[in-house]
């Protein structure tokens, strides 16, 4: 493995009839039965343009090209990805570490009165925690936590439902037990303006909340670098823990049935994420869950305490369930 550069002299892709040719940077055809292989097993989608192909095999880099929304997309080389997806896990492992501290925090601040930055960041925390939300993009116009409008939202009896057209213009209905994010959203929806719903009040006026505001918030309070992602990440990975926990007893199921069970339990974490069952398990469950239970390993000791540490508006895996799963993946890596 070596670093690779799409600066570097590369592989050009040239359309040809139906199909594509492709160019080395000497611009003669390429002719080799090893490179045109690896070239089609990086599966370039055809809709790229300006596609540029690493020369090299081991370049961590693989291949580069535009979408059809003009954004710069990347394949990267199985390896180099193995090694940054475990760096990724490792690293929501830390932050999953801090998260009883980071919650009696936001519990906190949420006691405190008034619209205020840290209040109403508290409540935005606190439904990102709760509801799997994506933090929402004001670039890519997506509507998500820090883009929830006024009418997206309604609030009764400590319970707040949020419902909104999501990424990929998906429907998507949340409801969040929380009597404090309850009173915040209320008196934000009795301000009675229109736009978006999460705003604070500060000395010079009022400001809407961004993005950068919530994550500035989450790594204020949880002292460590984290990010809305992560906490997705680490939701989906308990999750995915959990529903194979209750598949069946491992030892009892052979490949066939463990496979299936994953495949069922991948559809149900994407359900609750927003997301297909393939970016699910590509993207946000930490594959050593899935290599336990492939060696019969789950967390079904515990699982008769779900819930027993949530109180009212809090998630039932948080507490044991959640150490158990923190301590599955800590032994998963000390047997690799």
């Amino acid at each position: 493995m070596k670093p690779s550069d799409q600066s570097e002299p590369g592989i050009v892709r040239r359309r040809r009839g139906r199909g594509f040719s492709y160019e080395g940077p000497d611009g003669r055809p390429v002719s080799d039965r090893a490179t045109l292989a690896r070239i089609k097993a990086l599966a370039i989608p055809p809709a790229w343009t300006d596609v540029w192909i690493c020369t090299s095999p081991y370049g961590h880099l693989q291949a580069a090209g535009t979408d059809a929304a003009g954004r710069r997309q990347y394949r990267y080389h199985d390896i180099w990805r193995e090694q940054q997806d475990r760096v990724k896990f490792d690293h929501v492992l830390d932050v999953a570490e801090r998260l009883p501290a980071f919650r009696k925090a936001v519990d906190d601040q949420l006691q405190g009165r008034g619209l205020t930055r840290s209040r109403v960041l508290a409540a935005a925390a606190r439904l990102l925690d709760i509801g799997f939300f994506r933090i929402g993009g004001e670039s890519y116009d997506t509507y998500g936590l820090a883009t929830l409008r006024m009418e997206h939202v309604t609030c009764a009896n400590g319970i707040v439902t949020c419902s909104y057209q999501a990424k990929g213009d998906t429907s998507r209905e949340v409801e969040v037990a929380d009597p404090g994010v309850c009173a915040v959203l209320r008196s934000l929806k009795a301000l009675g303006a229109d736009g978006e719903l999460l705003r604070y009040r500060h000395a010079g006026g009022w400001s809407d909340v961004r993005s950068e505001d919530i994550n500035d918030y989450l790594r204020e309070t949880i002292g460590y670098e984290v990010t809305a992602k992560d906490f997705r990440t680490w939701h989906a990975t308990v999750l995915a823990a959990v529903g194979l926990a209750v598949s069946r007893p491992a030892g009892k199921e052979g490949p066939s049935r463990k496979k299936r069970a994953v495949t069922r339990v991948m559809r149900e974490v994407a359900e609750y994420l927003g997301n297909t069952p393939t970016v699910a398990r590509a993207s946000y469950v930490d594959p050593r869950v899935v290599e336990a239970y492939d060696q019969d390993r789950t967390i079904a000791a515990v699982l008769t305490e779900l819930g027993a540490d949530a109180d009212f508006g809090q998630l039932a895996t948080a507490g044991t369930v959640e150490r158990a799963v923190i301590d599955l993946i800590r032994s998963e890596v000390r047997t690799v």
